[in-house]
């Protein structure tokens, strides 16, 4: 099973920020669930909302790679989700297409679910999907949230925006009644 253990990562997370900032409780023991899915050398990383999963990106996986089954699934692919390259840098798959990489938020799926309700932020979360490509060894990806998960974007895209190709934000909010004007 694919999982990204998000303490390995905190060191490492956010070049030119502190990093003992980073290294906080709320990831101690936290592990991703992921899977990746096609090959190439443009990354995608899909950030979903509250109450989905990895596989609520279906249609849009299957639209962006034309694969249905994740890279884990393939038994050839001994990296598996991780993009190899050739001796001149090249990736081996084709070079032009894409990889996508589909997670559960932490108390989401088979992800760890943390206890306190303190470990729930979207900055935290943000955290995560940071730790997540990492993880991968993405330097950078585009990124795409959905509702919550676009939240989640946001917030990712404001800590690390050199890691950031391109935002597509769907059904967005900026935290629910508080963000409606008063009369």
């Amino acid at each position: 099973m694919p999982f990204c253990e998000v303490a390995k990562h905190q060191g490492s997370l956010y070049d030119g920020v502190d990093a003992s900032a980073n290294n906080s409780s709320n990831n101690n023991g936290i592990k991703i669930f992921y899977r990746t899915y096609g090959h190439g050398t443009t990354k995608v990383l899909l950030v979903i909302g509250l109450a989905g999963t990895h596989g609520s990106w279906g249609p849009q996986i299957k639209g962006l790679t034309g694969e249905e089954r994740s890279n884990d699934d393939d038994e050839n692919d001994g990296m598996r989700g991780v993009a190899q390259s050739g001796d001149n840098g090249e990736d081996v798959y084709g070079g032009n297409g894409v990889q996508v990489c589909a997670f559960d938020n932490r108390g989401m799926g088979r992800s760890s679910v943390p206890t306190k309700n303190s470990e729930y932020s979207t900055k935290i979360m943000a955290k995560d999907a940071i730790a997540l490509m990492d993880h991968l060894g993405w330097r950078k990806a585009h990124v795409f949230g959905h509702s919550m998960g676009a939240m989640i974007a946001c917030k990712l895209a404001a800590m690390v925006p050199d890691r950031v190709l391109s935002l597509a934000l769907l059904n967005v909010t900026g935290g629910g009644f508080e963000c409606l004007p008063k009369n």
